[in-house]
């Protein structure tokens, strides 16, 4: 059965005002920011950022989530949040430029896709966040590919093949960590 509650956020914090949801935004990039900093590997790297965006997103809905996706993404251009203390216009313009900009629009959509309630049981869990990890990738290959002029096998084995597995787990383990923080919040109530 699901809840008439939307998001995690609204469950634990359902008297909220615009403070309290500023304070959540920034939290949210700032997750986004933390999973950037342990990353490896050229020209796309991986990190834990797609855990990030797509837990940031779910967790917050679809306008908290976008905006802290969003917030990431443009407090980048100032400041070293990207992955390896990257920062500027430059990393947007490279490789890893088109997962970056579709964190605004991947924390928005599982946002709505847990509004929802896709967030409350694992197997929808897995479906939102696998629909998350597409958008990614569908943003991301065609950028890398024109940035680099490389055939689609080339753009493939350097910003796909090498991301799944991790992307899996982490996939997993945002579909499994929803659901249980439904089941506490369900406890303390």
């Amino acid at each position: 059965m699901q809840s008439t509650v939307p998001t995690l956020r609204v469950a634990l914090l359902p008297r909220a005002g615009i403070l309290t949801d500023a304070v959540l935004v920034a939290g949210g990039a700032g997750l986004i920011a933390a999973s950037a900093q342990v990353s490896f590997g050229h020209p796309v790297p991986i990190t834990g950022q797609t855990f990030a965006v797509l837990l940031v997103g779910a967790a917050l809905g679809t306008v908290r989530g976008g905006a802290a996706g969003l917030l990431y993404l443009l407090l980048g251009l100032v400041t070293p949040v990207y992955a390896g203390h990257g920062e500027g216009l430059d990393v947007i313009k490279g490789a890893s430029g088109g997962y970056l900009v579709s964190y605004p629009i991947v924390t928005a959509l599982t946002g709505f896709l847990a509004e929802l309630g896709w967030d409350r049981r694992v197997s929808s869990a897995i479906g939102a966040m696998l629909t998350g990890n597409v958008v990614i990738y569908l943003f991301g290959l065609p950028w890398l590919a024109a940035v680099l002029h490389t055939n689609l096998e080339k753009t493939l084995e350097l910003g796909l093949y090498k991301f799944i597995p991790g992307d899996v787990f982490k996939l997993y383990l945002a579909a499994l960590a929803l659901p249980g923080a439904w089941r506490l919040v369900r406890r303390l109530r």
